[in-house]
């Protein structure tokens, strides 16, 4: 039974250990909650700042509803990044929700968000509970900019680009936890929003994303569909959103892309336990090991939105740092609002809607994190 107001589950991996940075920070108190207690501690002594001045418990659970159910206990917020969510994260949001927790998490997974949307939502809804998946870097910083986008009378239409460089250029920086679930997205279907449907990207889609901020454009892919085409279906303003993720080192993204023309040539029909000894592969040669902390000199984000109505026209854009540091502040952000008992959402739904995109870009801003520009077009 947990202690303290706020669980973090996954303690012991990379985002897991930034949330608690920023609770900290923040004075906040929490219990962390993984398998291997003594891992935690270790990797706590090892990665998490000012953890002297921290108040907090190490409870060890197995991932199971009931292990779950039975650490979360008596706390009001668990935020939750042990993935590939599609796998493992519906059983942690079963075990909030058993708990009497509001559930937020770090994944854009489509799949997984769709699965919270339809089997959490009423029920959180009847518990005053609220679940907000993709709680994140990605993809709450594009949301941002497609929610200023929609601040102009007459947007109905969203196209959103995520762009992203990481510790050495590409997508290096990029934790095992976040490369198991790139990796899994092969398995999933990606849509996007077209006249409030949900339809799914002929495989192989690409895009070359151009932003006046860099002199190539970059390759992209949509990256499973985003949380976005989810997030605005049963929005009223929206008809179409779609999005696309990007690199800013082509090569990379074409090494992705190639990887799921793989796929789908020569594994698509495999059986589940072989498909996850290919992705397994994949990730041991991919991500070998935990990356060190973002620099704030190397790590740069752009995320923007492009509004378009019958007449109206916008572009709205986000620049920002360090995406999993953000990561960390996003949560505390939330964590904050909902010890406070201040959401305007329960049930299924984005922390922007939850907690306003205005309150999330400030708390960012304040921060030294992201800064947003609006131009009408």
């Amino acid at each position: 039974m947990a202690k303290y107001p706020v669980v973090v589950y996954g303690a012991s991996g990379y985002t897991g250990m930034l949330i608690m940075d920023w609770l900290i920070d923040q004075q906040i108190p929490f219990t962390a909650v993984a398998r291997n207690a003594k891992r935690v501690q270790e990797m706590m002594a090892e990665r998490v700042v000012r953890l002297e001045s921290a108040t907090y418990e190490i409870i060890e659970a197995e991932h199971n509803v009931a292990a779950l159910t039975q650490a979360f206990k008596g706390a009001r917020v668990v935020c939750n990044t042990v993935g590939p969510f599609v796998n493992f994260g519906l059983t942690t949001v079963e075990a909030a929700l058993e708990a009497g927790c509001h559930h937020i998490d770090t994944t854009g997974e489509q799949g997984y968000i769709r699965s919270v949307r339809d089997r959490f939502g009423d029920l959180y809804a009847q518990a005053g509970l609220l679940v907000a998946p993709s709680t994140a870097y990605m993809y709450t910083f594009a949301e941002i900019a497609a929610e200023l986008a929609l601040e102009t009378r007459g947007i109905d239409a969203l196209e959103t680009a995520t762009l992203c460089r990481g510790q050495r250029g590409g997508a290096s920086g990029v934790t095992v936890g976040s490369t198991a679930s790139i990796f899994e997205l092969y398995r999933q279907e990606a849509c996007y929003l077209w006249e409030k449907q949900l339809v799914p990207y002929p495989a192989g889609t690409t895009a070359n994303v151009i932003d006046p901020g860099f002199v190539q454009p970059v390759f992209s892919l949509p990256w499973g569909g985003t949380s976005l085409p989810v997030f605005f279906q049963r929005d009223a303003r929206v008809r179409s959103c779609s999005s696309y993720v990007g690199f800013y080192d082509n090569n990379v993204m074409q090494l992705v892309h190639g990887l799921g023309q793989k796929w789908e040539a020569e594994y698509k029909n495999l059986p589940r336990d072989h498909q996850d000894a290919v992705i397994k592969q994949i990730v041991d040669s991919t991500t070998p090991s935990m990356p060190p902390r973002e620099r704030t000199t190397t790590m740069r984000t752009v995320d923007f939105a492009i509004g378009r109505g019958q007449l109206a026209a916008v572009r709205a854009t986000v620049h920002g740092i360090t995406a999993y540091i953000s990561t960390g502040a996003l949560q505390t952000a939330a964590v904050i609002k909902l010890l406070d008992g201040e959401t305007s959402k329960v049930g299924f739904a984005s922390a922007c809607k939850a907690f306003g995109h205005r309150y999330l870009l400030g708390f960012l801003e304040q921060r030294g994190l992201a800064r947003a520009t609006v131009t009408q077009l």
